[in-house]
């Protein structure tokens, strides 16, 4: 059922300002710039946060994809840890898979008591999409201690028997997942809401061009769940929408949109879920990424919405 908002709710958030900064790790992107230069490197990273575990440790692993300049090239790669209960730095590995020998390989890198990680790569024969992660034909392995503490892409078993490393006793969990897109009304991602459930088409539209009284609508799966009319007054918010039964919580900020630069404005979405029993307060969405204590939170979707006319 599509919902007509009439105001902000008792716990509204205002993510503007964190919108403005970039990541704390180095894998954020900055939206104070103007212009085409700002929208290019926006729409090209891809940035996911992973709740893992490292020599026994619980950790969050950052992982960003960022599209190469020029057309045809392969993401590069950043892989941050830190450990979940202080956001403490483990270590970063960066590839650059677009030198014909970084496409693949390894490195092995310290971090804290004595312990040792490597971290490889087969990128040599990736398919790419529009965004800026492969689709297919590629993994990204992280092992520690001869186990697997994080492993992307669909060859699993080239991974493991290239790494030698064994299954990890928990697997890794995706908890956050920030990207950005660029169009004119119509702004698309996918979202899984749960481990292991299925994708969801999420699609927003808003047409700030054209009308004195534009409306934000946001469909999940072609199906309308939510709509604020009044946007002027209504810029900023929050809503609950059920996906598969499941509470998600929306936060929207389209300030950027309505009366930041006409040539290259921003807005901000994020729908969370929460597998607390309490709903939490709400915070700038960039804390998930700069303050990784990932415990009792569910999953987060943050989307740069970037509107070109």
């Amino acid at each position: 059922m599509m919902r007509d908002l009439t105001c902000f709710g008792d716990t509204s958030v205002q993510i503007a300002d964190a919108a403005s900064s970039s990541s704390s790790s180095g894998t954020g992107v900055a939206t104070r710039g103007r212009g085409k230069g700002c929208t290019a490197a926006a729409q090209s990273r891809v940035t996911c946060l992973y709740q893992a575990r490292l020599a026994g440790r619980a950790c969050a692993l950052s992982v960003t994809w960022t599209r190469g300049a020029l057309a045809g090239q392969a993401a590069a790669v950043s892989v941050v840890a830190a450990d979940a209960a202080s956001g403490d730095r483990l270590f970063r590995a960066d590839v650059k898979p677009w030198l014909f020998s970084k496409r693949k390989g390894s490195k092995t890198l310290d971090v804290a008591h004595g312990a040792k990680v490597d971290v490889f790569w087969d990128l040599s024969g990736a398919k790419f999409g529009p965004a800026p992660e492969p689709l297919e034909g590629f993994y990204v392995a992280v092992v520690c201690g001869n186990e697997m503490a994080l492993l992307l892409g669909d060859m699993r078993k080239e991974a493991y028997r290239k790494t030698g490393a064994g299954r990890p006793a928990v697997d890794s969990l995706l908890v956050a997942r920030r990207e950005h897109v660029v169009g004119k009304k119509v702004f698309s991602a996918k979202a899984q809401f749960c481990h292991g459930g299925r994708y969801h088409d999420v699609v927003i539209e808003c047409d700030t061009a054209g009308g004195n009284d534009p409306a934000l609508v946001i469909h999940i799966d072609r199906r309308p769940v939510m709509r604020v009319r009044r946007l002027a007054w209504k810029f900023r918010g929050n809503q609950t929408v059920l996906v598969d039964g499941l509470p998600v919580e929306v936060f929207w900020d389209v300030h950027g949109w309505l009366f930041g630069s006409a040539a290259a404005s921003s807005a901000v979405f994020m729908f969370q879920t929460c597998q607390a029993p309490e709903k939490p307060v709400p915070w700038a969405y960039l804390q998930i990424f700069r303050e990784p204590q990932l415990q009792g939170h569910g999953f987060s979707l943050i989307i740069h919405a970037w509107k070109v006319e």
